[in-house]
């Protein structure tokens, strides 16, 4: 599953050329992906313009000129893959996103053509899911803050509303593990499994300690919270720099590989030296509420 990071090169990949973008024609090759389409989606698309693309958590946000919201997930498999009209289509087009190795391009598997005038000229943008565990949903914009999707999520990790007071009021009382915790996705939208683990490493903190450790019986943040704060902001902000984490599907806009993968601390290294100065102990792997937990038993004691 696509992590913030690699949804976020994704977005800034598509943006120049659909920013502006008017949707000449829709292609709808299915009726469903892992949810039916909208009803009416193909001819409620066709002669919009898009105003911008956004990102809220790991959906991608397509804002149109008469105030609808096209919500994407791209699930485990789904991308989308640009060709400009001036392009050799031999080349197959961009890719815009951070996957390791190249989703597919089998028209198989190409659910949705978009045929656009853009910014960058005549395009046509293909949305292809082999899996099609991605969906796409029609709200509008006044509707999205109460839509379902977003309506409990919490901060997000790449925004000011991000900071240890904030954390420190949503941790207080929690017994439950701060890895745990810090998934919830209510608390901080987006962040997952991947940056969680190298943040929690970084920062020095258990992640089997009760949440509430982190913040002073007056309900202040410790200095140990300050300090995962920033360093939660740090992780995400670097992946997004180095093209996301580069894991199993993922590819930059650019068809490169994103790097963040080579920086891992702890992540997918159970058994390898831990990466801390003076450390001589090995990574170990826990599993906390169904999901894989990787961390440094010595360097992270708190």
């Amino acid at each position: 599953m696509p992590e913030l990071p690699e949804v976020e090169t994704v977005r800034r990949g598509l943006a120049p050329v659909l920013e502006g973008a008017q949707i000449n024609a829709v292609e709808q090759r299915r009726p469903d992906l892992r949810f039916p389409f909208p009803t009416d989606f193909a001819s409620r698309l066709t002669g919009r313009r898009v105003l911008r693309l956004g990102r809220r958590a790991k959906y991608l946000l397509f804002t149109l000129d008469d105030d609808t919201v096209l919500i994407s997930h791209l699930g485990m498999s789904g991308s989308f893959r640009i060709l400009l009209d001036s392009e050799d289509d031999e080349a197959g087009g961009t890719m815009p996103g951070a996957f390791a190795q190249p989703r597919g391009k089998s028209s198989l598997h190409d659910h949705l053509v978009l045929r656009i005038e853009g910014p960058l000229g005549p395009a046509t943008i293909t949305y292809n899911d082999p899996r099609r565990f991605g969906f796409m949903e029609l709200t509008c914009v006044d509707g999205l803050d109460a839509h379902p999707r977003f309506a409990s999520l919490g901060v997000e990790p790449t925004g000011n509303e991000l900071s240890a007071p904030y954390l420190a009021q949503r941790l207080a009382g929690k017994s439950s593990p701060l890895k745990t915790a810090l998934m919830d996705q209510s608390i901080i939208a987006g962040l997952g499994n991947i940056y969680v683990c190298e943040a929690l490493w970084r920062a020095g903190l258990s992640p089997t300690a009760p949440a509430k450790r982190l913040v002073r019986k007056a309900g202040r943040p410790t200095a140990r919270l300050e300090t995962l704060t920033a360093t939660i902001r740090a992780v995400i902000h670097e992946a997004i720099a180095a093209g996301g984490s580069s894991l199993r599907d993922h590819i930059r806009t650019d068809g490169s590989l994103g790097y963040f993968q080579h920086r891992f601390s702890v992540y997918g290294r159970e058994g390898e030296p831990c990466a801390g100065a003076g450390c001589n102990n090995t990574v170990r792997r826990i599993s906390q509420a169904g999901r894989s937990t990787f961390y440094c038993p010595r360097c992270q004691k708190h």
